[in-house]
């Protein structure tokens, strides 16, 4: 056997096994095939291998699959066969192999304790599920145990022991308080992987009766406590005190206070250990040490390093962490606890086993009949696995038999298969750390070829770029794939197109030209199938007028350009960022349509702006920086326009390209930020500058695309931020050889202009694009869907061509090829066009009108046949038009209306009818040529509608009782009138409206007396007519009663009008019929015309009344715009007045009067204001002749002071006033005395009395200032003229023309003596 399974590294066998793969099919992932298709089950769920459940909640053992036909599922318990039907708390989900057992309802979780398989089966085979291990979690309490209370000295070491309860799976275990707060961990203090909690050595500190372990099982959501565990730490201190009692000094100080020690393994013990662990598992190593100082712990891996990037410490260095271990992982590992005092070590030999995994699992075949195939299943661990196959969940030594199959230790190999051959493998790789179960079928297929694609699927794609055209298929025999292009093209071979496995075409570069139709056919000897998929070739999108550098000096304006052009048939979009990031949120930022302007820029908008244009297929970008610079120092840099390029050079000339090299100019302080290359075409259009490209301004030297038959001249322009240079001279001539048209006409249309013609058109190609001389047209046509040769003609260098004798409105095909003297151009692109058109034929038919109201109707009618429109179909017109109204039985000039539907539309609706009226209508349709015959006229009526307004309104004849009323009929009664509709009401002073009086008057009348009105009074009506369908619009007048019968004036009212027009008797409306009288009745009892008469504190208040007497009226008042209660008056007696009093001056008041009894029977409000407070009489002294008098004596007497002061300083002498002006001595300087009022006199030179105290002016020196007092200031003086502190004038001496400012708490006005004269007077 050994000699056998070194087979497979033979060369045949080699080959053999790649042709089997080779041979083997691929079932793509098709919902709608995967459901046609015939399959072995497959496990696609199932419940983990060690199943922990909940004992308290029902069990779910899931096992789903899929296959074709759908599988039926069975189950073995510990290796028997297990009956669910047997068991009544277990059941089987519908469509499902899945398990639930009952536990809720009276079950026993433990009863069902076991190992499960499930087994999915169909006609084609049977998979299996793992065996699936059902434990019940466990959380058992703990154990009672008696403990004793800890007692440790200060500095030695402690373990306090968990030991929790044995659970399924095993609890996690963490330290309390009895405050259930986590008890802190250090270096010194902490938690092994056992549980225990750890002291490398105790302090006073640790001393607590409530060191709790808890244990919480996750799967029962359950927490068990141990009971709490008491420690007490003796200090030194005390130890000493104690011995003290009983020792001598020198025993007592001859011991030390605290012993250090050296680190001792606390765990693991000994000096070495060994662990097992499993690959792909996490490995933890544990090291804790006791010791004063705490010692510190250090990992080393013996012979070689701990692995980087999986290697972890934990629990402050005293775990050791590695995650996803390997065999490589094996090896020696040893901690190290160390402190000031010593070392001691640790050796934990680790040992990495290694449970099965794949190298490679068995993977589903799908084989055709007579293939052949392998199934492969290598697995790795260790120890080594065991593989043992399964067919059908069978040991494959007792499976049936198959002639094709032969196992050979892990593969299975398949010779010339048969559909009976169908079955599902299982293989499985087992050691003693575990196995690995995988189920993979054999399916064998005869299926003719299926095309998965969608026919008709379009692909479009841009120019130069590569096209994927798909052709998903399957077949068993694996078909073949062939692609065509055309419905009758010739099958697709060449170097221009890659032929994918999986059926797909692909064109490397797609061109114009690879636009069309392409078919895809795959066979087998089973049959054939084809499908079609088109392609559109797109033009790329491109920036052709990209973003620029810009400098822009702080808060100036800067505009990024972004123009672009892309194919007419993708709609682009366009984004702008900044930074590679959004645009700021900011409202100086404006995007248009082809730029982006940032307005008051500031140094935050420095960067880089990026345009990015999207379409469905493509995208581009460009990107511009713009830099922010302070304004320029003066002074300032001089920018220009760069000087112009020179010395052009043309170097590697070939027939399609050429490579032009310049000298840039001078810059002038702006970088070149690009380059314009311009040709001129000597042989077409001499003397006309064209765009050729653009190069970046770091760039002197350009490859040009060139065209045949042109004679070209280059130029180069420079452009910098500041604009464009000069042109450069013109390049030397270069004059490219000719070529047959690269390209044909664009626009081709074909449109009759007569009914027996076909004009065809076409854009004429411009001079460089014919390529060489003699540039003529072929022009061909055909009849469209008939079996007819093409016609064609050469035409010189046009743009038209008629044919003649062509059928009317006949689609045509139609082309237009360039040539020259040198060929044809390439075979151009068929477009349809039509032969002319004529009119229609015929008339619409079965025209039908369905009126909806009074105004709308809807037309209906039967299409036209296309062959009768004999033309593009525009739509149809309906004609209508009203022949009378039903109302008046008058005929009138008859306007016809025209309303058009576009399109093959069949109805349509006819607004703004009148009502009650008599309609025709017609209906024709219309083409490119014009209308046809219009269909027979069809008569409708519309029911009776609203009427109008009355035509006018016009009251006259006004008496103190009586108003008399006249009106027209509706303009538009639009239906039988029944009557007319009237209501008024009186209108008060404040435009308050009272009660509303409604009339019916027949619809015959056209005026009314109404009588019975309040004298003096205005009324507001509202009049409209009625049809039986309802009420009009209404016209709305207002008139007035006369006050009194003498001079009666008739005012006539109209709209708008108030009382400008009076109405004579040779009034232009004449009425023949009697008019109807009406009496209103009284609108009594009422109070009016309530007048007020206000002093300061009190009112006058009167009204007249009218109803009946004896009426006890009051009066109710308050203050106006006031939320408070109103006060009531009561007025004694039938009095109409009375005299409020006690009123606030000044204040605005609200009045009504009431009749007591009459209950809401009030008159309208008046407002009403009292007078201002009088002020005490005084007399202006200002305007008094003594008072003028003595102000001029006053003025004249201070101007001899003056002249004094002045004489006394030139001989050295000093003016008193001064004196205390430069001392400020004393603040209280008054210019009248307190007890006479008169004015205070002054010191003379020799004796320099001071003023009396107790003055009435403030401290402050002012003087309050009274409404009524008058200053200088009004009688003309200015400021200039202000009184000083002594009465002197300020502006006589100072010399000043301006006041100074106030300092302190001194007054900025001088106080006046005027204002003191006031208020002695």
């Amino acid at each position: 056997m050994m000699k056998k399974k070194s087979i497979p590294a033979s060369k045949p066998f080699l080959i053999l096994f790649l042709c089997q793969i080779i041979s083997a099919l691929d079932v793509p992932l098709d919902s709608k095939l995967l459901e046609e298709l015939s399959q072995p089950p497959t496990i696609t769920h199932q419940s983990p291998k060690d199943y922990i459940v909940d004992p308290r909640e029902n069990i779910v053992i899931q096992c789903e699959a899929k296959g074709k036909p759908p599988p039926s599922f069975s189950w073995t318990r510990n290796g028997t066969h297990f009956d669910i039907d047997k068991d009544a708390q277990v059941t089987m989900k519908p469509n499902s192999g899945t398990l639930v057992i009952n536990i809720m309802n009276g079950g026993k979780a433990e009863a069902y304790e076991g190992v499960y398989q499930c087994t999915a089966r169909n006609e084609r085979g049977a998979a299996i599920s793992n065996n699936i291990v059902i434990r019940p979690s466990r959380s058992p309490l703990w154990t009672k145990e008696k403990l004793e209370p800890n007692q440790v000295r200060e500095g030695d070491s402690l373990v306090l022991h968990c030991r929790p309860p044995v659970g399924l799976p095993p609890p996690i275990i963490f330290w309390m308080d009895n405050a259930f707060q986590r008890l802190p961990q250090s270096e010194r203090v902490s938690q092994g992987l056992n549980g225990d909690l750890y002291f490398s050595n105790v302090q006073p500190e640790d001393t607590r009766e409530d060191y709790i372990c808890y244990a919480r099982f996750n799967h029962t959501q359950t927490i068990q406590q141990k009971q709490p565990i008491s420690v007490k730490v003796f200090s030194m201190d005390s130890l000493n005190d104690t011995i003290a009692a009983n020792l001598s000094d020198t025993d007592i100080y001859g011991a030390k206070p605290a012993t250090e020690r050296q680190p001792v393994l606390l765990t693991p013990t000994g000096s070495t250990s060994t662990k097992v662990e499993l690959r792909g598992n996490v490995l933890l190593l544990e090291c804790i040490a006791a010791g004063l100082p705490t010692p510190v712990i250090r990992w080393i891996k013996e012979g070689g390093e701990l692995p980087a990037n999986r290697t972890f410490f934990e629990n402050f260095k005293k775990t050791l962490k590695i995650i996803d271990v390997s065999e490589a992982d094996s090896g020696n590992y040893k901690c190290i606890a160390r402190n000031t005092l010593g070392s001691v070590h640790h050796v934990i030999s680790v040992t990495v086993k290694a449970a099965p995994y794949w190298i490679t699992a068995p993977r589903n075949l799908v084989l055709s009949p007579g293939e052949d195939g392998t199934l492969i299943c290598r697995a790795n661990g260790n120890p080594k696995p065991s593989i043992s196959w399964l067919a059908n969940g069978v040991p494959i030594a007792i499976a049936p038999e198959d002639p094709s199959r032969k196992v050979d230790g892990d593969t299975i190999i398949f010779s010339h298969v048969q559909e009976r051959s169908s079955a599902v493998y299982q293989c499985n790789a087992s050691n003693e750390y575990g196995y690995l179960l995988a189920n993979a079928f054999v399916n064998v297929l005869a299926e003719p070829p299926r095309i998965l694609t969608p026919a008709n699927k379009l692909y479009q794609v841009i120019a130069d770029s590569p096209a994927l055209l798909d052709c998903a298929y399957f077949g068993s025999p694996k078909p073949e794939i062939e692609w065509f292009k055309g419905v009758k093209g010739s099958i697709l071979r060449g170097n221009e197109y890659v032929f994918h496995d999986n059926g797909t075409l692909e064109i490397p570069v797609a061109q114009k030209d690879s636009t069309g139709t392409y078919t895809c056919v795959a066979r087998n000897e089973l049959g054939k199938i084809q499908n079609e998929v088109h392609l559109e070739i797109k033009d790329p999108t491109m920036i052709i007028k990209q973003p620029e550098y810009k400098v822009v000096q702080r808060y100036g304006q800067v505009s990024f350009e972004c123009i672009i052009k892309h194919d007419s048939t993708l709609l682009p979009t366009v984004m702008w960022l900044k930074d590679n990031d959004e645009l700021p949120d900011d409202e100086r930022f404006l995007v248009g349509k082809d730029n982006l302007t940032i307005m008051n820029v500031t140094d935050k908008d420095d960067g880089t702006y990026t345009c990015i244009v999207n379409t469905t297929l493509d995208s581009v970008s460009a990107s511009a920086v713009l830099t922010v610079v302070a304004a320029p120092p003066t002074p300032a840099i001089i920018y220009a326009r760069p000087n112009p390029p020179f010395d052009l050079e043309l170097t590697g000339q070939l027939e399609r390209s050429i490579e032009l090299s310049w000298i840039p100019g001078d810059e002038n302080n702006s970088p070149i930020t690009h380059f314009v290359i311009e040709y001129e075409d000597g042989l077409h259009e001499p003397g006309v500058w064209h765009y050729q490209t653009e190069v970046p301004g770091t760039q002197t030297t350009v490859q040009l695309k060139l065209s045949p038959y042109v004679n070209y001249s280059f130029r180069v322009i420079a452009v910098n931020k500041i604009g464009r240079s000069q042109p450069s001279e013109p390049s030397e001539q270069y004059l490219t050889k000719s070529a047959s048209p690269d390209e044909n006409p664009a626009n081709v249309q074909g449109i009759g202009s007569e009914p027996d013609n076909l004009v065809i058109t076409w854009e004429s190609l411009k001079g460089f694009q014919s390529n060489g001389p003699g540039l003529q047209y072929k022009v061909s046509w055909r009849q469209k869907d008939v079996d007819d040769e093409w016609t064609s003609v050469i035409v010189a260098n046009v743009s038209k061509y008629i044919v003649s004798g062509t059928p009317t409105f006949v689609p045509y095909e139609i082309k237009v090829q360039a040539l020259n003297d040198l060929g044809y151009a390439p075979e151009p692109s068929e477009v349809i066009g039509h032969s002319g058109e004529d009119l229609p034929m015929v008339a619409p038919g079965n025209v039908q009108v369905h009126v909806i109201n009074s105004t709308l109707a809807k037309v209906h009618w039967d299409p036209v046949p296309l062959k009768s429109v004999r033309g593009h179909l525009q739509g149809y017109k309906v004609y209508y038009w009203k022949v009378q109204s039903l109302s008046r039985r008058s005929r009138r000039h008859v306007e016809k209306k025209i309303l058009t539907f576009r399109g093959n539309k069949t109805f349509g609706m006819l607004p703004g009818l009148e009502p009650y009226s008599s309609y025709k209508l017609n209906v024709r349709v219309v083409n490119g040529k014009g209308e046809g015959p219009a269909s027979p006229d069809k008569v409708f009526k519309t029911p009776e509608g609203v009427p109008s307004s009355p035509s006018y309104l016009k009251i006259t004849n006004p008496t103190l009782d009586s108003l008399t009323l006249e009106w027209g009929s509706p303009t538009h009664p639009n239906g039988v009138l029944t009557s007319y509709i009237l209501k008024f009401q009186p209108i008060n002073n404040t435009h308050e409206l009272g009660p509303l009086v409604e009339i019916r008057i027949p619809a015959n009348e056209s005026s009314l007396i109404l009588k019975n009105l309040n004298y003096s009074t205005r009324y507001k009506f509202y009049f409209n007519a009625q049809t039986s369908v309802g009420s009009g619009s209404q016209i709305t007048e207002e008139a007035v009663t006369i006050m009194d019968e003498a001079g009666i004036l008739r005012p006539a009212v109209g709209a708008g009008k108030g009382y400008s027009e009076i109405l004579f008797a040779t009034s232009p409306v004449m009425h023949t019929v009697r008019p109807t009288f009406y009496k209103v009745q009284p609108l009594y009892p009422r109070i009016r015309n309530v007048t007020t008469a206000a002093a300061e504190t009190y009112a006058n208040i009167s009204w007249e009344y009218e109803g009946p007497d004896h009426a006890n009226f009051y009066v109710e008042y308050g203050v106006a715009g006031s939320k408070e209660d109103w006060k009531k008056e009561i007025v004694n007696g039938s009095r109409s007045f009375f005299v409020l009093k006690g009123l606030t001056p000044g204040t605005a008041y609200k009045v009504r009067v009431g009749a007591e009894g009459l209950s809401g029977f009030r008159s309208s409000e008046d407002v009403f204001e009292t007078g201002p407070a009088m002020a005490s009489r005084q007399v202006d002294i200002a305007t008094q002749g003594w008072f003028i008098g003595l102000m001029c004596a006053v003025a004249l007497l201070i101007l001899i002071l003056l002249i004094v002061c002045f004489i006394r300083r030139n001989k050295g002498g000093k003016y008193p006033v001064k004196e205390k002006e430069d001392a400020h001595a004393d603040p209280e300087i008054q210019p009248m005395k307190e007890d006479d009022g008169t004015f205070g006199e002054y010191s003379d030179a020799e004796d320099h009395k001071p003023l009396k105290k107790g003055s009435r002016t403030p401290s402050d020196r002012t003087v309050k200032k009274e409404d009524s007092d008058d200053s200088l200031v009004d009688y003309g003086e200015g400021v200039n003229g202000q009184f000083n502190e002594d009465g002197s004038f300020i502006g006589q001496y100072s010399g000043k023309k301006e006041k100074e400012p106030a300092e302190g708490n001194e007054s900025s006005e001088a106080p006046s003596p005027v204002n003191a004269m006031n208020s002695f007077v």
